[in-house]
């Protein structure tokens, strides 16, 4: 099997949806000439300058002139270079790509993709380090897709600007650097999870880095003799409950992993539907989310305002009763 740095999907994704379809564009700051500040979309502007180009400092700009793009037939993606920006770009997104198919009567769609760097860890400090899901859970009309893997990356960004909706999709600046299997499929389905590894005691979920992180935790709390199944979101609007609560019918208890604020996040959206759902069985449903504070900046801080793998499998440990082998 082949292996793909994150980074190198992206590129590789945008490269041949391109290629493929005439009306994709793709613009942003830094991404054509410079390759991206993260450089993760070198050597794209062979496709012309028409169709791959940089930008004015503008996020309001960029997503006004996609939403128009998109509107007038094109497949537009663009980039904001950090998710922290979005607000700069919320009437673009909120109030006109999300609602346009609803307003014209279900006559017009809006293929527009959003890619933007999220996420902590990078000492990037509180500007630079949230995970805006939050922002946009609640907003109908917009998908949201959250890779963990190369694999993932490429084949759902794929998806995403063949889609004719509105989608986020958020990379997750620590995982640029990450090696990992090439694509299972060409091209993904928004809105299916994945169960990355079986288990039998207590099912964690996650997105994006903390994927990884709950895998390691199931690698820990194997040897205290605790079976985790650890399955990957993938995708956050469209949530893919099904999947998940057919795991937590089996082991009887969800714990999901969030990088970002407790308060309003969609942690609490999917134990709320596992709630709804009337699960007669679960014995135990909670969350690991960060502070509601900023983001630190201090490396020592940083590091232990996420919620990582010893966080996870200590937090298991607590709830099941288990002591961690000697």
């Amino acid at each position: 099997m082949s292996t793909l740095e994150f980074r190198r999907a992206i590129r590789d994704a945008l490269d041949e949806e391109l290629a493929r379809d005439e009306r994709v564009v793709f613009f942003g700051e830094d991404v054509a000439k410079p390759g991206g500040v993260f450089a993760a979309t070198p050597d794209l502007v062979g496709h012309g300058e028409e169709r791959v180009f940089d930008t004015p400092i503008s996020e309001l700009a960029i997503t006004g002139a996609a939403f128009g793009a998109a509107v007038s037939g094109l497949r537009p993606v663009i980039e904001i270079m950090f998710g922290d920006f979005l607000p700069l770009a919320m009437d673009s997104l909120v109030n006109q790509a999300a609602k346009y198919w609803y307003l014209s009567n279900e006559q017009a769609s809006v293929p527009l993709v959003v890619r933007s760097a999220v996420g902590g860890g990078g000492r990037f400090g509180a500007i630079h380090s949230q995970s805006p899901v939050a922002w946009f859970n609640g907003v109908p009309g917009l998908k949201i897709v959250a890779p963990s893997t190369p694999g993932d990356a490429k084949a759902l960004l794929k998806a995403a600007i063949r889609d004719d909706n509105p989608v986020l999709f958020f990379e997750h600046k620590r995982l640029y650097s990450l090696k990992g299997e090439a694509p299972r499929e060409e091209v993904a389905t928004i809105g299916e999870a994945r169960v990355l590894r079986a288990g039998d005691d207590v099912t964690i979920v996650s997105a994006m880095r903390g994927v990884h992180d709950a895998l390691a935790a199931a690698e820990l709390l194997a040897a205290d003799g605790i079976s985790a199944e650890v399955i990957d979101v993938r995708t956050i609007r469209p949530l893919d409950t099904d999947t998940i609560l057919r795991s937590v019918e089996r082991t009887n208890r969800l714990l999901v992993v969030e990088e970002g604020p407790r308060t309003g996040g969609w942690a609490a959206e999917l134990l709320a539907r596992a709630t709804e759902r009337s699960l007669g069985d679960l014995d135990d449903a909670w969350r690991i989310t960060t502070l509601d504070v900023p983001v630190p900046y201090s490396p020592p801080l940083e590091d232990a305002f996420f919620p990582g793998t010893d966080a996870i499998a200590a937090s298991v440990r607590e709830r099941l009763g288990v002591a961690a082998a000697a």
